[in-house]
């Protein structure tokens, strides 16, 4: 890791905590802020010297562009306490290397390792005790980016604004989840901006998916653009497919996201022994796998709901219902994957990240 001597972190401790205004027994996911926040400018072609302060409002010019053209970018990672009360992070350089990737793709600047590693550790240290110890418990951790510059010219901000903002959470997803296999709106299509966590991306899925919830399903399964043939993604989740014992899910492309969980469910499936096939999934062969009662399990996984499960899917006016499983690859692999990120079990891939107090 690259020295940051040359900026050191300017860090401004409030002066309240919110801290014991919190019922951390019942939280709503992405309510509750920490104390708090890491902030970082960019002007005059250079990121400037970073800083934590506390959480609270920002203000910026209505003209700035990130209203006018989208210009904004975000991550989702978490923050977990083992019971040593050592906090840990789950594969950050991953999500820096992501973030940067989707800034690129939306003109924004990269953001320096040094700046952001130094600045996670700093933030959670002062909000170690926002983290609480035990499975399901966990900090989300938001960093993102938005243009600042005033003005309503079509052209990317000379100016941006990296943030990190975290809340405490427990688990994402609760009871069935049932999804509808997408037939006439798209998520992203080819040539577009569906591997980069745009803002937009995520504005544009909620009409289709309160369509979706008003015939009685939590979310939708994207199909490719071009044919809605193919299944790709789950509402902000990537998606597997188990078909008796070999499990699918679409490859990454410049449609769909390079999901970190994802990535790490395909390695540790593959060292199970478990058949994993990264090619394009077909509405035509998991439809018919649910007819013929070789559709073992759907489910998502993303950094939120880490692994959801699916109950049933809808197509074209029929409902299908998966068989409750014992033993599903779905729990195995949350069990295992929680192991690694709560420290209750080796990490052979070296994908766990102890922040230093």
């Amino acid at each position: 890791m690259e020295s940051m001597t040359d900026a050191p972190i300017k860090i401004t401790k409030t002066t309240a905590s919110k801290l014991e205004q919190v019922d951390f027994s019942n939280l709503t996911f992405g309510k509750n802020f920490t104390d708090h926040m890491f902030v970082c400018d960019y002007k005059n072609g250079e990121w400037q010297t970073p800083e934590i302060v506390p959480y609270g409002p920002i203000t910026m010019e209505p003209s700035a562009k990130v209203f006018h053209y989208g210009q904004a970018v975000f991550e989702g990672m978490k923050a977990f306490k083992d019971d040593n009360d050592d906090v840990f992070l789950f594969r950050p350089k991953d999500n820096l290397d992501r973030i940067n990737k989707s800034a690129k793709r939306m003109a924004i600047p990269a953001f320096p390792e040094s700046y952001f590693m130094e600045g996670l550790q700093a933030l959670l240290n002062l909000d170690r005790n926002w983290i609480k110890a035990g499975a399901g418990n966990s900090l989300y951790i938001r960093p993102f980016v938005i243009a600042t510059e005033s003005g309503v010219s079509a052209s990317p901000s000379s100016s941006y604004r990296f943030m990190i903002i975290c809340a405490p959470a427990n688990a994402y997803y609760k009871g069935e989840v049932k999804v509808l296999f997408a037939e006439k709106y798209s998520r992203s299509a080819d040539g577009g901006v569906g591997y980069a966590k745009a803002a937009g991306n995520y504005g544009a899925q909620f009409f289709p998916t309160s369509l979706a919830q008003a015939e009685g399903f939590q979310q939708i399964i994207w199909t490719d653009a071009k044919t809605h043939e193919y299944l790709e993604e789950a509402g902000t989740m990537n998606i597997f497919f188990r078909v008796n014992d070999t499990l699918l899910t679409a490859p990454i492309s410049d449609r769909i996201l390079d999901g970190i969980t994802r990535k790490s469910l395909i390695q540790i499936a593959e060292d199970k022994g478990i058949d994993v096939q990264v090619r394009p999934v077909s509405v035509k062969e998991i439809v018919e796998a649910a007819k013929n009662g070789s559709l073992k399990e759907i489910f998502g996984a993303g950094t939120a709901a880490t692994i959801n499960p699916i109950s049933g899917f809808g197509h074209k006016g029929e409902t299908f219902d998966l068989p409750k499983l014992e033993s599903s690859y779905a729990s195995n692999f949350k069990k295992e994957l929680m192991a690694i990120q709560y420290n209750t079990k080796d990490d052979p891939y070296g994908w766990r990240h102890k922040v230093l107090s």
